[in-house]
C-alpha cells in the first residue's frame, strides 16, 4: 500500500527533492539559549524528526530587533550559525532535508527581549492588541515605532546577512516568514499598515517589504530554494486586511512569478475553517501555479485527498510532529499516535521535547 500511497511519492520542489510530502512546519519551543544560540538539545530534536520531507525550523529571528519572544534561536551571528551547523549535519546523516524559516516579529515584541530596552519596529506606531512571551510570563506587546526608509534599508540588509548565514549553516534552503501578523504581514496588511509613503497604500506598495527581502535574499540563495509562509485569513496577532481574496491575489501573482521553490500557506485558523474560508483559499489558490504547501488542521487523509485533487502538492504538519517525530511510518502505517503534552510545548528541558517514544515493530502487525 505505501508504493501507491500519494503521500509517499517523492516530487521536486524548485531544486531539492523531497522523498515524501509529509513536512515538518515550523514550531516554536522557545528552548534556545537567551543569545539566541540553539540548545544542544535540537540537535537531537531535529535528528529524530528527519524522516519528515522537509523540515522547517522553527521561526528564527535575523537580528536582536526581530527578537519577540524569549528563548528563541537566532541566524545573526557566525556563531550562531556554527551552532546550526551541528544540527543540519546530524539532520543530513540521517538522511533528511530541513530549510531554516527566517523571522521578524515587528511589533510582537517587548522592550525586556530587546537590545537597551529599545521599542519594537514596525510598518505602523500602533501598538498591536496582543501579547507575548516574556521573562515575566505573557504580557501585552509594547508600542512599536515606524521604519524609516533607514530603518527599512537596515531590516533588509539583515534579512540579507540572514540568508548568508543560512548557507554557512549548512541548510538546504530557506522560508521567508511573512505570515501570523509578523513583520512583514504587519507590511502586507492594510489593518496595520497605515503608512503613506512608498511601502503603505496600494497594495502594490504593501508588497514592496517582501519583494525587497526577496531580491536580498536571493543574493545568496537561487529562487529554487527559497520559500515564503502566508496567512491570508489569519488575524493573529492583531492582523486583519480589509479584503483579503483581492489584496493577496497580488501578493500570490507576484511570488508565482518569482519562480520560487514554494509557496506554505496557513489555511485555517480557529474561526474561519468554514466552508467561506474554504472558498478564499480555493480562490487565491488559483493565482499561483507552482508548488503549493499546504498547512493548518491537516491529517493523512485530508492530506491525501488535498495532493490528490490537485490543491496541494505538499502538507506541512505542526503539532503531530511534536509527539511523533516518526510522524511519516505511523500515517503510513495508520499507526496510533502519541498524545501531546501541552504544558511542555513552550520552554522547558528534554521533556516534551525530545523524550517521546518512536513507533516499535511490537506496535503494529506488519509493516
Amino acid at each position: 500500500m505505501a508504493d501507491q500511497d500519494i503521500l509517499f511519492t517523492p516530487i521536486e520542489m524548485g531544486s531539492i527533492t523531497l522523498p515524501n510530502r509529509i513536512l515538518m512546519a515550523p514550531l516554536t519551543r522557545n528552548r534556545a539559549h537567551s543569545d539566541g544560540m540553539p540548545a544542544d538539545m535540537a540537535i537531537t530534536y531535529y535528528r529524530q524528526r528527519a524522516s519528515a520531507g522537509m523540515i522547517l525550523t522553527e521561526a528564527t529571528q535575523i537580528s536582536e530587533m526581530g527578537k519577540g519572544y524569549i528563548d528563541t534561536p537566532g541566524i545573526y551571528t557566525e556563531a550562531q550559525a556554527a551552532k546550526w551547523r551541528e544540527i543540519t549535519d546530524a539532520v543530513h546523516a540521517d538522511g533528511g532535508r530541513i530549510l531554516i524559516q527566517l523571522w521578524h516579529v515587528g511589533r510582537i515584541s517587548h522592550t525586556s527581549v530587546l537590545p537597551g530596552g529599545r521599542q519594537p519596529v514596525s510598518s505602523t506606531d500602533k501598538p498591536a492588541k496582543s501579547q507575548t512571551f516574556t521573562a515575566n510570563g505573557f504580557e501585552d506587546c509594547s508600542a512599536p515605532v515606524a521604519l524609516d526608509a533607514e530603518g527599512i534599508k537596515q531590516t533588509v540588509q539583515d534579512y540579507r546577512e540572514a540568508a548568508r548565514l543560512a548557507k554557512v549553516a549548512g541548510f538546504d534552503g530557506i522560508e521567508v516568514h511573512a505570515a501570523n501578523g509578523y513583520l512583514i504581514d504587519q507590511f502586507l496588511q492594510d489593518g496595520v499598515n497605515d503608512r503613506t509613503d512608498d511601502y503603505g497604500g496600494s497594495i502594490e506598495n504593501r508588497m514592496r517589504l517582501l519583494q525587497e527581502v526577496l531580491d536580498a535574499v536571493g543574493e545568496h540563495w537561487n529562487p529554487g530554494r527559497v520559500g515564503v509562509r502566508l496567512s491570508p485569513l489569519g488575524q493573529a496577532n492583531d492582523i486583519s486586511d480589509s479584503d483579503p481574496v483581492a489584496h493577496f491575489s497580488a501578493i500570490y501573482k507576484m511570488l508565482n512569478d518569482r519562480n520560487l521553490a514554494y509557496l506554505h500557506v496557513l489555511e485555517s485558523f480557529p474561526g474561519n475553517d468554514n466552508a467561506d474560508g474554504r472558498d478564499k483559499i480555493d480562490s487565491l489558490r488559483g493565482h499561483f501555479g507552482g508548488f503549493y504547501i499546504a498547512n493548518g488542521g491537516y491529517d493523512g487523509a485530508r492530506a491525501r485527498d488535498s495532493i490528490a485533487q490537485g490543491h496541494a502538492d505538499a502538507v506541512a504538519f505542526g503539532r503531530p510532529f511534536i509527539a511523533n517525530p516518526d510522524l511519516p511510518r505511523r500515517i503510513n502505517l495508520d499507526a496510533p499516535m502519541n498524545t501531546p503534552d501541552q504544558a511542555t510545548f513552550y520552554g522547558g528541558d528534554d521533556k516534551g521535547y525530545i523524550d517521546y517514544p518512536f513507533l516499535q515493530n511490537s506496535d503494529v502487525a506488519a509493516e
